[in-house]
């Protein structure tokens, strides 16, 4: 996806108030870490009550200050320098962002970068305010571990070596306690469904493929010993340029995809009919039937797993290999996905709030120092992950 830039202008100067929108099942102890750095922050939730008892369950009573969410309310706060962090589904960032280009406050998400988003980067740059994006769990912390892979295997082979090249990052939540179903919604089904309607374009033997329904092309992936399966996600392609793969070395195998519990594809296949039939109403229903029939409630445990691996094969028969693996199990204060999406968005909140972000376009990890000092912020943290 290409992106568009403008002339450099002064940065709003952070006014230390965060605006956290949305207390849904990723909100966690990053909300908790911001209370401690910034002046003042404001959870705007579907009720002034739901957002003090959100609050409430985080230990934040009185750290923050609960707020009914409309976007008339939040426009009519927001000032220049306040960052606005949206747990809103992705489809809705677009129209915060343009409030808060307005108003010069500074925005920041987990989600990909959207084209609507991407059309207001050259007039956030030039109103002076930080777009940050893609700093969550994945997007997020499978950017840190790929620029650390790659920063790590060039130093070792050197840029300008021929090579070919090898990467995979798959990422999922999953039950910790498998059930029938082999998953859990922990987040809205019809974003679930919709992902896989979607084509998935990656690399694979040295071209460029695409798969149409991408469950189609599931395949079993051995992770630390457990069986699981995977298949691709997205687009990977444009991430060869974002991770930086030196024009020298030419990608065998490129895949960003999901993770899930092994016997899934099997248990899956009556969702899978639904899709083939691509009844868009019935699609629709079914996301609602399958909400209410595998949710994650209170008592469940979530898992995340995200295993990001680079194999380097250089001419003369030199080779590198490395991989990160992240494997956590929510628990009674607060789930895996909870802690992993918050807790790496509070990191970049923080850089926002400290002045340290340009303006215009931001992810988690652009360089590879960056995502060393981001890495070792989560691990601190208590974002506990291996490096191999």
């Amino acid at each position: 996806m290409p992106e568009r830039t403008a002339p450099a202008t002064a940065l709003v100067p952070p006014s230390g108030t965060v605006h956290w929108i949305g207390a849904g099942l990723s909100t966690g102890s990053g909300l908790a870490a911001l209370c401690e750095a910034a002046d003042r922050v404001r959870l705007w939730h579907r009720t002034e009550e739901r957002a003090g008892g959100s609050l409430a369950a985080l230990g934040l009573t009185g750290r923050a200050e609960p707020r009914a969410y409309t976007f008339p309310a939040l426009t009519a706060e927001l000032a220049p320098g306040d960052v606005v962090v949206s747990m809103l589904p992705a489809p809705e960032h677009a129209g915060l962002l343009a409030a808060c280009v307005d108003g010069r406050a500074h925005f920041a998400c987990s989600s990909y970068v959207s084209e609507a988003v991407l059309d207001q980067v050259p007039v956030a740059v030039a109103a002076g305010v930080v777009v940050l994006t893609e700093s969550g769990l994945d997007p997020g912390i499978d950017h840190l571990f790929a620029h650390s892979l790659l920063a790590r295997a060039r130093a070792e082979i050197g840029a300008d070596t021929e090579a070919e090249v090898s990467l995979t990052s798959y990422c999922g939540g999953v039950p910790a306690v498998p059930n029938d179903f082999r998953y859990r919604f922990s987040w809205a089904p019809a974003g679930v469904l919709g992902a896989l309607r979607s084509p998935a374009r990656y690399i694979e033997a040295g071209a460029e493929t695409t798969a149409p329904r991408p469950w189609e092309v599931t395949r079993p992936q051995v992770v630390d010993g457990e069986s699981f399966e995977v298949y691709p996600n997205r687009d990977s392609v444009p991430f060869v340029g974002q991770y930086g793969v030196p024009p020298a070395w030419k990608p065998r195998t490129f895949v960003r995809g999901t993770l899930r519990l092994d016997g899934w594809l099997d248990a899956w296949q009556p969702v899978f009919e639904e899709l083939r039939r691509g009844d868009d109403r019935r699609i629709a229903e079914l996301a609602r039937e399958l909400a209410a029939r595998y949710p994650t409630t209170d008592t469940d445990r979530d898992r995340v797993v995200l295993a990001v691996t680079l194999d380097v094969r250089a001419d003369g028969g030199r080779t590198w290999s490395g991989r990160y693996l992240l494997d956590m199990e929510g628990d009674a204060e607060e789930s895996a996905m909870a802690r992993c999406v918050s807790r790496t968005l509070a990191v970049g909140v923080r850089r926002i709030l400290a002045g340290d972000l340009p303006p215009g376009l931001s992810r988690a990890a652009e360089t590879a120092e960056r995502s060393e000092e981001w890495l070792a912020e989560l691990a601190r943290e208590g974002v506990d992950f291996r490096r191999e």
